[in-house]
């Protein structure tokens, strides 16, 4: 019998926590994270993916197909930032081998 009564799903919530965790270790160690190469690509594919955590949530709480739909493509973007930095990241490394 199919109800439509909203759920959280503890997995998705345990790892919106974690998530939150290391955004907060991220601001704490914000002079660190700047010596990484290309450190605000990096950084801003996190804060898509930290996004669509955020998404995964709370569509179990309201609005359920569009923030299904923000979800993914927060998952999406994250997903190109960070395919961009690790190509930037080894382009960097190549060139430095070449000096």
């Amino acid at each position: 019998m199919p109800t439509d009564e909203k759920m959280l799903q503890e997995n998705e919530v345990v790892m919106l926590i974690m998530g939150i965790g290391v955004f907060l270790f991220i601001l704490l160690n914000k002079v660190h994270v700047k010596k990484i190469n290309s450190w605000r690509i990096l950084v801003w594919g996190y804060y898509f993916l930290l996004s669509g955590w955020f998404f995964t949530v709370l569509e179990g709480l309201f609005l359920e197909n569009y923030l299904n739909l923000f979800e993914h493509l927060c998952y999406a973007v994250s997903a190109m930032l960070f395919t961009v930095w690790c190509w930037k990241s080894a382009q960097k490394v190549n060139e430095e081998e070449l000096q």
